[in-house]
Formats: structure tokens, sequence, C-alpha cells
């Protein structure tokens, strides 16, 4: 029948892209692929169903009718466990799967015989430059963060000179000069204002400075060795933090606006910001927290909250790239699609998938039942987490026979 790829509406409240814009879709639709879509699924991202129906999909009767016979399924998020249910024993999926933190999903894909490939472990090679959703995402994230500040900040960004006097332009400074921290400084430029930025990958400084920003970090000889081979930011030592907060922590008091954006994949985000950074700010000043999903870099920031402290704003805002829906799908689109050409044999119509070749390697949790990604291959967190709690519970057990009847009545012990 030739293949398969099913596209359904994403069930997370927060999230508004898609997998397939009608670009894409015609394009998989020329490579022989029969493209089904539910309906409505592109609806927050502002493609209707007749557009995607001109483009050469199908649009599903219901579910039952989405998943079957899939052969691939593309999700922006990961499925739910319903979602996973109706996903066919062998079908691929691809999505951005979040597995550092979600690693319960990787063991559930391999227990439904899903192969799953997650779009934000595609390796930082020149190849897969297209695929790089985590970019194309980051890209958004960083220019809306700008706007988002814009909303809040109650004074002009560039500097004007009127009749009635001049007013001084806003000093932004961006913590993080990845792909989200350059579209921030380039933003924040273009809107007329003084920036600065730092980070700890050395060669983020000629890329700052490139756009016109002043670069800040204590540049030792532990700043020269700070970036991954994949392009990362290295965890940096306690000296190391505690001499740069120092000097960061005098810059932030002179600031308006502080955008950040620092991440470590598979970690907690680094914190940035504290409480007394915050206190030091200027009444009026915001603060942009793009992290603050794995933990914030900001002290005080409240995942998809927006918040007062000390006379600062400190925006939360969650699932940014997600507030830019209609071009946020676009691209994230575009690198499902250059990824699909790549485990696509267009000729017959059916996938082709080399597990050797280096970005397959680098994204493929699961296969044919097994967990294959070395990061995960050694986790099984279902099983581990409850051998500890009946550990705990035997230990304790014996302990406090005086108040046996109190301590077996009470809830809290599962939560310690």
């Amino acid at each position: 029948m030739g293949l398969k790829i099913a596209i359904a509406k994403e069930t997370s409240s927060n999230e508004k892209r898609v997998a397939v814009s009608p670009e894409t879709v015609k394009k998989l639709a020329d490579m022989g692929a029969l493209i089904m879509v539910e309906s409505g699924a592109g609806e927050t991202a502002s493609f209707t169903d007749d557009a995607y129906k001109a483009s050469g999909a199908k649009i599903s009767k219901g579910l039952e009718d989405l998943y079957k016979g899939a052969d691939i399924v593309l999700k922006v998020q990961a499925p739910n466990e319903d979602e996973l249910k109706r996903i066919p024993k062998g079908a691929l999926l691809i999505g951005l799967l979040s597995p550092f933190s979600n690693a319960e999903l990787v063991l559930a894909l391999a227990k439904a015989g899903v192969d799953g490939f997650a779009m934000e472990m595609v390796p930082r090679i020149s190849r897969a430059q297209s695929m790089d959703a985590l970019s194309s995402q980051s890209n958004l994230a960083g220019y809306k963060s700008v706007l988002d500040a814009t909303e809040y900040y109650p004074r002009a960004f560039p500097m004007m000179m009127t009749a009635a006097g001049t007013i001084p332009p806003a000093k932004v400074f961006v913590m993080g000069a990845g792909v989200a921290g350059l579209q921030a400084i380039a933003t924040a430029r273009r809107l007329g204002a003084v920036v600065s930025a730092t980070d700890v990958r050395p060669a983020a400084k000629e890329q700052v400075e490139s756009l016109g920003a002043s670069f800040v970090a204590v540049e030792n000889e532990e700043f020269k060795e700070a970036e991954t081979s994949g392009g990362y930011a290295k965890e940096m030592s306690k000296d190391y933090q505690k001499q740069q907060a120092a000097l960061v922590a005098a810059h932030i008091a002179k600031q308006d606006i502080v955008i950040t954006t620092a991440l470590i994949p598979g970690r907690p985000a680094p914190k940035l910001i504290s409480e007394a950074m915050v206190q030091s700010m200027k009444p009026g000043s915001v603060i942009v927290d793009l992290a603050v999903e794995t933990g914030g870099n900001c002290a005080g920031s409240k995942a998809g909250k927006v918040v007062q402290k000390d006379g600062v704003t400190i925006i939360g805002h969650e699932n940014v790239p997600s507030r830019l829906a209609a071009d946020a799908s676009a691209l994230y689109a575009k690198n499902l699609l250059n990824l699909l050409k790549l485990i696509i044999d267009a000729e017959n119509a059916k996938l082709a998938i080399n597990w050797d070749d280096e970005i397959i390697k680098g994204m493929a949790l699961t296969k044919d039942g097994a967990v294959i990604h070395p990061a995960f291959t050694d986790k099984k967190v279902p099983e581990n987490k409850k051998i500890p709690e009946k550990k705990a519970e035997e230990k304790k057990t014996p302990a406090p026979k005086k108040k046996a009847p109190a301590k077996k009545s009470s809830p809290k012990k599962e939560n310690d």
C-alpha cells in the first residue's frame, strides 16, 4: 500500500504547533507517501484542513482511522499514554520527546515496540544542520523573548531625542549566547537597545561582538576549555561560578532587561541570577527566563507565570516557540522533512533507515522493542523507582516499633 505518515493534533495544553505544514505535506506526497492529518491539527498554527487537503493530505475520520497502518507518526511533543497505545507496533515515532526528563517514555516506547527518534538529539554536525529542530525553535524563542520583555518594560528601547527631552536607550543583558541568545541580541539591537552578553564558551565572544554587543565574562584558563565537542556549554567549577557571579552581579545592577537562555543537556538549568541580584535591579526592570521549564536560570522565576519581585518583573512563559506557532511549525516541519528525506526510499515509497548513520545513531532511542541509545540503555526507570521504595520501607519499619500504628498510617513516608 505504500508508506503512511500520521499527524495527530497535539494534546499538551500549551502546545499550538503542528508537525507538518501544507508545504511539507506536498513534498512528502511527492515522495509517494500517504499523509493523513487529524482534523483541526493545524488550526492553532493557522493551517486549515482545506490547506492540507489542497497539498495532498487526507483528513482522518478519527484517531482509529489516523493510526491504523501508520508507518511513521510525526509529533511535536511526546505522545501521552493514550496516544502511545494507538501507535502500531513497529511504527516509527519522531518528535521532540524530551528523553532526559522523560526516561519512562523511552522504556514505554521499547515495551510498545515503537521505534523512537528524538529531534532534540540530532547531532550538531554540518550535515544535520537542516534537521536541527532545537536551533530552529530556539531562534524563534530568542526573538520572542525580547518582544515579551517590551510588553512589561515601562520605557522605550531606542534612544529618542525629542523637544521635551532625550530618552536614553534600554540596557539589555543576554545570559547565554547560543542560538536563542544570539537572536535575542540581534533583536534587541534592532530595537535600539545597548546590548551586552555573557557565555562560558570562548567561541561565543566573537559571535556576540559581531552582532554589536559587548562581552562580559571572566576569561581565565577554565573559560578557554568550557565547551564540549558537540558545541554545548560545560558546567563550570564552583570557583569559576563564584568569580563569574561577582562580575555578573555588578553588571546586572546597571541593566534594565536581562534575558537568560542557559541550558545544560540532561541537567537542570544553572542558576545564574540570585535573589540579591534581582533586588539590585532598578524598579521597572524586566527578567525573561527562557530556561524556566528546566528549573530556571533566575531565582524567583515560575514556570508559566509572570511574577513581580522587589519591583522587577520576572517572565517565565512556557513553550515560547509555540507562542509563534505558525513560523515555529513551518520551520519544525522542514526539519522533519529533511530527516525523512534521509530515511525514506522515495523510489519505492518505503522506509530505508541506515542505523549506522551518525545522525540516526545520535537520535534513535529505541528499535525493535529495545532501548538502543547509549545514554539510556542502562536506565530502567520504572523498576529502579520501585526497588528503593521497598528497601526504604524495610529499613524504616523495624526502627519505629514504639509508634508502629502511627507510622503505618502516615502518608508522608511514601514521599520521603
